[in-house]
């Protein structure tokens, strides 16, 4: 079968805070169009792998590309840097990092308006789409502190799917949700690949990994320990 192109390659990627190598060498490819699941006990390094992808975590040695934006070993590039890196990344982070001041489609707006410079009318009229697709529209005027944890999740993926990243990643993104709503949102995963887009998620939910991706990768002590 004809390999699909890279969305991610990371090799050789090593972090360590302080004394402790929280990643040893790691190396890990994810094609466009395609789902990971990192699992593994807490501490084995999942939600690193996600952040150093993101440029939130340095890493001291090792290297990741994404399609033509790569990231270098030492102190994290300067905002000022990360354009390309930032256009092709989208993150969901557990706690889904809302603002609480924000409306719901304030939030999924914001970085549209102020990073990329849309105009209001284009950035409602998408994320209006998003919230739609992802069942949360008639929230749009609520705030954060009056959604259900199921329902800050689906507004956390629409901001971050607001301007299309080419690599979509998730840490933990079924601890808020009942068994239902979890495999609503395999569903849901599943067909954000259908223009090619490309989803690293790191779970503790076996179950909802063999649900929704197509390969899982299992972390142990900062190595992959197994792939299926």
């Amino acid at each position: 079968m004809e390999r699909r192109l890279s969305a991610l390659s990371i090799k050789d990627l090593e972090v360590t805070r302080g004394a402790q190598r929280v990643l040893k060498g790691l190396d890990l490819e994810v094609d466009a169009g395609e789902i990971v699941a990192l699992m593994g006990l807490s501490g084995a390094g999942k939600t690193t792998v996600l952040r150093a992808v993101a440029a939130l975590q340095p890493f001291s040695a090792g290297s990741i590309v994404l399609e033509d934006a790569a990231l270098e070993p030492g102190p994290l590039p300067p905002q000022s840097r990360l354009g390309a890196l930032r256009s092709k990344v989208g993150m969901v982070f557990q706690e889904h990092a809302l603002f609480e001041h924000l409306t719901v489609l304030d939030n999924v707006t914001l970085a549209p308006i102020h990073a990329r410079g849309w105009t209001r009318d284009k950035a409602n009229s998408a994320a209006m789409q998003w919230l739609e697709s992802l069942g949360v529209a008639e929230r749009a005027s609520a705030f954060p502190r009056q959604l259900s944890g199921g329902q800050a999740q689906r507004v956390a993926i629409a901001r971050a799917l607001v301007l299309d990243p080419h690599l979509f990643l998730m840490d933990e993104p079924t601890s808020a949700l009942d068994p239902a709503r979890r495999i609503t949102l395999a569903a849901t995963l599943r067909k954000l690949t259908d223009g090619g887009r490309a989803l690293l998620i790191s779970t503790h939910d076996s179950d909802f990994a063999k649900a929704c991706a197509d390969r899982i990768v299992t972390l142990a002590d900062g190595q992959i320990a197994r792939e299926q």
